[in-house]
């Protein structure tokens, strides 16, 4: 039975819980597994880590101290942005999460944290910077 290596491809599921309430904020266990390859940035590097050498069939829960899993919460990340900036077909609402153009023509998400007349401070960092969390793994396949 072949364990993970740096370049392996794997077939998995996995939950993303935060580890201090518990929520969910990602499940593939009931849906289709998931099917990855180590090493191509699919997957977050610590999570990577902890996965070399499983063997298929393997299941744990692997525990994330406060931004080890999606790095550190940064307020240099939060912007305050002039409504004048914003396209105008972006209704934008407080405490939703929207795709915003950058200037290469990818797009980033943002989450409004503050709406006014003049502004929108919206926050670009990750929902789970900062957070500590915890990850339920099922390995069921290794090549």
């Amino acid at each position: 039975m072949s364990s993970i290596q740096p370049n392996s491809l794997i077939t998995l599921n996995f939950r993303i819980a935060q580890a201090d309430n518990g929520v969910v904020m990602f499940s593939s266990f009931d849906a289709t597994p998931m099917t990855m390859q180590m090493g191509a940035g699919e997957l977050m590097p610590a999570l990577e880590a902890r996965l070399l050498g499983m063997l298929a069939g393997a299941r744990e829960t692997l525990q994330f101290a406060e931004g080890e899993a999606f790095g550190p919460y940064s307020e240099e990340l939060v912007e305050k942005v002039a409504r004048t900036h914003i396209p105008p077909e972006l209704q934008l609402a407080q405490d939703t999460v929207y795709s915003f153009p950058a200037p290469d023509g990818s797009s980033y998400p943002g989450l409004v944290r503050e709406l006014t007349d003049d502004y929108a401070r919206i926050d670009f960092n990750h929902p789970l910077a900062g957070k500590a969390v915890t990850v339920e793994v099922e390995i069921i396949g290794v090549i």
